[in-house]
């Protein structure tokens, strides 16, 4: 397998891979890839500068060495998949901004995936495509690994040595994607002439093109059986009958995601209306929207969903459909 860059400090081990990531401060991206089951060491430094420096944080300070504060994330595969990493990365930045990340202005804070070899790299480039779609600017740099080096001592692990310290990364996304419970490597979208092919008319063109059914007219609005709803295109699993509610809308409702980490939300104003657009993680299909203070619903949220864009899964199909490890969230 062809591998690429060099990273001195970093010896592979059996069972384990790596990624490095660029996301402005390496404080807080340290801080939350650690804490996501199945990677097993974080380390901050700095990546694919000149090859003539060798860094040191009051010289990647001066804007003038082309590296980028980045953390080393190796993990195991078969606890965690790329996949998983690289939509919680996705999850915290801003891809639309160049040479930023928060408060935080310099080359140093630009964002970029740098995958060390082919397999990582297929990976890489199938995620960033998906993430492009939803993007309405894409900044961040991917490429190949080019240098490692790691930060100084008092860099590492700073958010534990300092609990109130400096982190762009607010606390509320850093409770979200440490508690993630769906791997969206499980789930991966298929190919677009697949796609087409496994799609009925309306499917297609809810999950692809945006469109809405018309009210009242998908058999899963009045369904009350138990079990989960998944995203019709990739099968990831995204509510549970438990937070269904017939909201009056003539659209299956719910309150909650059963993760929120499998859903993406979008600013659409389209139709001369201010609405959040939700699409599914995966397979960044169009699901519906949400809304917040609702008056019917128990909780005030409404994720309000086409039919079309999910597909049922009975309770006591799920163990065999391999959605066993959800079911003690089916009441």
């Amino acid at each position: 397998m062809t591998t690429f860059g060099i990273d001195q400090n970093y010896q592979p081990t059996v069972g384990t891979a790596v990624i490095y990531l660029a996301g402005g401060c390496f404080w807080g991206l340290e801080k939350l890839m650690q804490s996501l089951p199945g990677v097993v060491d974080v380390v901050s430094g700095y990546a694919n500068g000149r090859a003539d420096v060798s860094p040191t944080y009051k010289l990647v300070c001066t804007g003038t060495t082309g590296y980028r504060e980045t953390v080393r994330v190796v993990y195991q595969p078969e606890r965690i998949s790329l996949d998983a990493i690289l939509f919680a990365y996705f999850q915290v930045i801003d891809p639309t901004v160049a040479n930023r990340q928060g408060n935080d202005v310099g080359t140093q804070y630009q964002t970029g995936v740098y995958y060390p070899d082919e397999n990582a790299r297929a990976t890489v480039e199938r995620i960033v495509s998906l993430e492009k779609e939803r993007s309405p600017k894409f900044m961040v740099e991917v490429g190949a690994l080019e240098r490692f080096y790691e930060a100084e001592e008092y860099h590492q692990n700073y958010l534990d040595k300092n609990p109130n310290g400096y982190c762009h990364i607010s606390r509320n996304e850093m409770r979200a994607v440490s508690a993630m419970l769906v791997d969206p490597g499980k789930y991966q979208r298929p190919a677009a002439e697949q796609i087409r092919a496994q799609l009925d008319e309306m499917q297609f063109k809810a999950t692809q093109l945006g469109g809405t059914e018309r009210a009242f007219s998908h058999p899963y609005y009045e369904n009350k059986a138990r079990g989960i709803y998944v995203d019709v295109v990739t099968g990831e699993p995204l509510f549970s009958s438990t937070d269904k509610f017939l909201s009056g809308t003539g659209w299956p409702s719910f309150t909650k995601p059963i993760d929120v980490n499998t859903l993406r939300e979008v600013e659409d104003n389209s139709h001369g209306m201010r609405r959040v657009e939700v699409r599914s993680r995966a397979g960044n299909s169009h699901l519906g929207h949400v809304f917040f203070n609702d008056p019917v619903s128990p909780n005030g949220v409404r994720y309000c969903v086409n039919g079309s864009s999910l597909r049922f899964v009975p309770y006591e199909e799920m163990e065999a459909k391999g959605y066993g490890y959800l079911m003690a969230y089916v009441k």
